[in-house]
């Protein structure tokens, strides 16, 4: 691929830029990609819009392109440079933040996000999604880039038991969540060795307390055992209530905890608090 017509490759060079594996950095070269993207964010002049791994801003430039305001979260300091170049056309309506986005202070964005739409670094994938919905509270639509296991995983229910985890549940219990398409490997450079998917969450609902996901997390923290003995060994709850209350939203007393909904798991922490 000529590198006079590729944003990503022609910025590589420019810059003098070596992806790093450590950051899971694989940078999107098809930017036909980008319009499946923009397509499933539903783009709109009024959007504000959080993306974590600008890389070389690719993504940031189309966005910044078709939105009110993007926020560009990027940890590596060597990408600066590119990044400034990508948005340089777009300097009143762009924030580059230079900041590890599991870190970074979400409520203080202004304008705060509207929708996060990222190709995410496989590494923070789940942790950024989950730590988005939790703390942006305007947000309203997901479109991210992720292995595709990970993928799964959020979209996963009872009915796919090896998948179906806390992920799955913390994403529903706040949003509908989808595969909209698998992603060849071929879009990236350098080629990942796994397989990725772009995902859609829509928010129905606020995030879910603390406590909730502090909960769910124990719910599965045992996952060969049933989810009495797991609440009971990773929260110290009393196995007999938690079979009690089990019953008493008509469930039999001793199931796994990725036999019940997400609905479910929450209808359950209610009748224990």
């Amino acid at each position: 691929m000529s590198t006079a017509h590729q944003p990503t490759l022609r910025r590589l060079e420019q810059f003098g830029i070596r992806p790093r594996r450590a950051l899971g950095q694989n940078f999107l070269i098809d930017s036909n990609i980008l319009g499946v993207i923009g397509r499933a964010a539903e783009l709109s002049p009024d959007d504000v819009v959080l993306e974590i791994g600008g890389g070389v801003g690719v993504l940031s430039e189309y966005l910044a392109a078709r939105v009110a305001h993007v926020h560009v979260v990027e940890i590596d300091p060597s990408l600066e440079p590119a990044l400034r170049d990508a948005l340089a056309p777009f300097a009143a309506s762009s924030t580059l933040h230079l900041a590890d986005a599991m870190e970074l202070d979400l409520r203080a964005l202004v304008p705060a996000p509207t929708k996060v739409v990222a190709n995410l670094p496989y590494g923070i994938a789940a942790g950024a999604i989950l730590r988005t919905i939790e703390e942006l509270d305007a947000a309203r639509l997901w479109i991210a880039m992720v292995q595709r296991e990970v993928g799964e995983r959020f979209a996963a229910t009872p009915a796919n038991r090896a998948e179906y985890g806390v992920p799955s549940v913390l994403a529903q219990l706040t949003c509908d969540v989808r595969v909209v398409r698998k992603i060849p490997r071929t879009v990236f450079y350098p080629v990942p060795r796994v397989d990725s998917v772009l995902i859609a969450l829509t928010r129905r609902g606020p995030a879910s307390p603390a406590k909730l996901r502090a909960f769910v997390r124990g719910a599965f923290a045992h996952r060969r055992k049933t989810l009495a003995s797991s609440l009971a060994l990773a929260g110290g709850l009393d196995p007999d209530r938690v079979r009690g209350a089990l019953v008493a939203i008509g469930r039999p007393a001793n199931l796994r905890a990725e036999s019940l909904e997400p609905g479910e798991l929450r209808s359950l922490w209610q009748a224990l608090s």
